[in-house]
């Protein structure tokens, strides 16, 4: 009987291994912080019963959800809150779904309401994703919009799983290397204080140029928008929004403008100028068409031009047989990517960006990449900003970008709630 039993306790503790890989365990970590993982229920072990879950998982503290299907998706979500039974409606702002896309996961924040239901049925997230519907290896999507997710981008629009694992989340004693600052930043108001006066005082080296013009160019909803009533806001001292910005799934932006920024509501304008742009898009016709690129850039492009995404800029005969200043023409061009989306972003979008990347290139015009929304892409930042360069997830985002059809490289990275990095170190 002794041997029996101890035979069955091995054969059990050995089917306890993860599903997951040790790349995608460090991803996964990599969106919490410095945890480790600890696997705690295995449905094709203990069984896709609700009791089964409960009786591995509740009162764990944090733990991690993890599921499989026949289509091969990775997806699952994280709750901080303590599974217990209770019967209550849990307010857990730090629950978020995932789904891995690719090599990376795509985390997935809450809209609003509550993160799940706490009773003695099987584990879901938000009343609207359940695992293991029924007591088998099926999910359920309610249709509720407590979290914004495409079924076919998170799951395959697959719900038969192969497999559901339940991990408890805990604090690593042990520093990994992945938790040194990639990046030393000086988080201060003094040092701040002295990249704004540097800006005030900068002048470029053309005498006949007094605003460096900054083009900003990106998919829609990244944050162009934004970004620029951002900087309008730090240097006026107020919140701004003198450009529309949103989250819609068209482009906000439907003509090309020129914003200046001044240094307080009386102070003197900046030496740059943040010049908007229509989103790019998926869909042939529709967004900024990249024809009207090379315009901006050789500054023919008047201010409230209103773009056509059916047919290119065309030049004012008046124009033609004045050629733009130097003053007129884009000096950098900068990216604006969200950190959120860069997994999801489609071929064509990529494409597109690579076309205007190939064109900037030709010109020899400095380029930079924006990623924003970075907080919102991993729990650790939106924690703790100053905890950006510990974010192994963030620096994986990063590479990612520069991995693209873009190819842009990863010089330098600065942060304000959004992050920087440049293909070209600017010494003037």
């Amino acid at each position: 009987i002794y041997s029996s039993t101890t035979s069955f306790i091995h054969a059990l503790n050995a089917s306890l291994t993860s599903g997951l890989t040790e790349e995608q365990r460090k991803q996964l970590c990599a969106l919490l912080g410095d945890v480790k993982l600890s696997l705690l229920y295995k449905a094709s072990v203990h069984g896709y019963q609700a009791s089964a879950f409960h009786q591995r998982c509740d009162s764990q503290g944090p733990t991690l959800l993890v599921a499989y299907n026949r289509t091969g998706y990775i997806f699952g979500g994280y709750t901080s809150v303590d599974y217990t039974q209770s019967g209550q409606y849990i307010t857990d702002r730090e629950a978020f779904l995932f789904s891995f896309q690719g090599k990376i996961p795509v985390c997935i924040k809450m809209n609003s309401g509550y993160a799940r239901l706490d009773d003695a049925g099987v584990p879901n997230f938000g009343q609207q994703l359940y695992f293991c519907y029924n007591n088998q290896p099926v999910l359920y999507n309610s249709g509720a919009n407590v979290f914004s997710l495409n079924p076919a981008t998170m799951y395959g629009n697959d719900t038969q799983l192969t497999e559901c694992e339940v991990y408890k989340v805990e604090q690593s004693s042990a520093v990994s290397i992945e938790q040194k600052p990639w990046r030393n930043v000086l988080w201060t108001a003094e040092r701040k204080d002295k990249l704004m006066e540097t800006i005030r005082n900068y002048k470029p080296l053309v005498t006949s140029v007094s605003r460096v013009r900054i083009l900003m160019i990106g998919p829609v909803g990244a944050g162009k928008s934004s970004f620029f009533n951002s900087i309008n806001s730090i240097f006026m001292g107020r919140i701004t929004s003198k450009a529309m910005s949103g989250s819609a799934g068209t482009s906000l932006t439907t003509q090309f403008r020129t914003y200046p920024v001044k240094d307080g509501r009386e102070g003197k304008p900046l030496p740059f100028v943040l010049c908007d742009t229509m989103g790019l898009e998926e869909q042939t016709g529709a967004g900024l068409d990249i024809e009207d690129i090379s315009s901006i850039l050789q500054g023919h492009v008047p201010d409230r031009y209103k773009f056509n995404p059916m047919a290119p800029f065309q030049h004012n005969e008046q124009r033609v047989y004045r050629p733009a200043s130097l003053q007129e023409k884009i000096h950098c061009v900068v990216y604006v990517i969200d950190a959120t989306k860069i997994s999801l972003m489609s071929s064509k979008v990529e494409e597109k960006l690579a076309s205007i990347h190939r064109r900037v290139n030709s010109q020899s015009i400095p380029q930079i990449v924006l990623m924003t929304k970075v907080d919102e892409a991993c729990p650790l930042v939106e924690k703790d900003l100053q905890s950006l360069y510990l974010s192994s997830y963030i620096k994986s985002k990063v590479q990612e970008v520069h991995g693209g059809q873009t190819q842009i490289k990863c010089y330098c990275l600065v942060k304000c709630k959004v992050l920087l990095y440049s293909c070209i170190k600017f010494e003037s």
